[in-house]
């Protein structure tokens, strides 16, 4: 059913339980869960499972448990698997048992997590397929839902990405629109070395050879290669070997993306890891009341 996966999630708790704190009192509101407490009695107890749907990647398990733990901090949590695991269509991942009304009340919050997470992550690992034996490595970018960012660029690892910069502050990327503002990328890139800080990584957005040329004078560490064609991308590769890492973006996709792959850039960047992946169909299945 699975294939070997990380043996616990790296997500940070303070970063968890912050974010399910926020998804309950979103939920909840002012009232509380106005259909379960009036049905449910205060001490009923009950048993549920994690079922995914769909073959999938898991990721996010650590947000499913902490929203029950949130209701309920003596639930019962077990994962049959641990996030990056590949699984079957209707394979249960994980357990819950605990008070009934912490069940019903978390169940949409933490599938919707869950969903989302598991969604990004099986997304990359297709991505991630379809470019074996190639150098390149499969990567996400900034177009992340609000809030939502750590968790999900965790699912991308999940999936066998790996994470472009978190922000903008941990990395420097001169686009266009830098560029075009500056009057020009050598000026942006002078007045970048006066600037910069020596931890710093450094890349740089070209969309033509002529471009990329210019800007391979000044010190960088990588070279973003903009809506290129495979045949204008296969010369920028060989221009920046051995100098640069080179990133290939724009009009990457599920059928273009092994031909990218092919021409040895080291990276491609996807937005659609995070900005469009389809949520994973998944359901908190009943075991039992007691």
């Amino acid at each position: 059913m699975t294939e070997a996966a990380p043996s616990r999630s790296e997500l940070p708790k303070l970063l968890v339980d912050q974010a399910v704190r926020k998804a309950l009192e979103e939920d909840l509101g002012l009232a509380g869960d106005i259909t379960t407490d009036p049905i449910i009695p205060p001490d009923a107890m009950g048993e549920a499972a994690i079922v995914v749907r769909e073959p999938a990647v898991i990721a996010g398990l650590d947000l499913v448990e902490a929203t029950f733990r949130t209701l309920d901090p003596d639930i019962g949590f077990t994962r049959i698997v641990e996030d990056g695991a590949h699984v079957e269509a209707g394979a249960t991942v994980a357990t819950v048992k605990g008070r009934t009304r912490a069940l019903l009340t978390g169940e949409r919050t933490a599938l919707n997590f869950f969903g989302r997470l598991c969604g990004i992550a099986t997304l990359t690992a297709e991505y991630v397929s379809k470019v074996e034996g190639a150098p390149a490595r499969i990567a996400c970018t900034r177009k992340t839902t609000p809030g939502l960012r750590a968790f999900e660029k965790y699912a991308v690892r999940c999936g066998g990405g790996v994470n472009h910069r978190f922000g903008l502050y941990d990395a420097v990327l001169v686009k266009d629109n830098h560029i075009a503002a500056a009057g020009g990328l050598a000026v942006a890139l002078e007045r970048l070395q006066a600037r910069g800080g020596h931890m710093v990584k450094i890349e740089v957005e070209v969309d033509t050879l002529v471009q990329l040329e210019e800007a391979l004078r000044f010190p960088m560490d990588a070279v973003l290669l903009d809506n290129m064609d495979v045949e204008t991308l296969r010369k920028a590769v060989a221009l920046a070997k051995g100098k640069v890492l080179t990133e290939a973006s724009g009009g990457v996709n599920l059928e273009t993306v092994s031909e990218i792959a092919r021409t040895g850039v080291d990276l491609i960047s996807v937005g659609a890891l995070t900005h469009s992946p389809r949520n994973l169909d998944s359901s908190l299945e009943w075991a039992r009341s007691r």
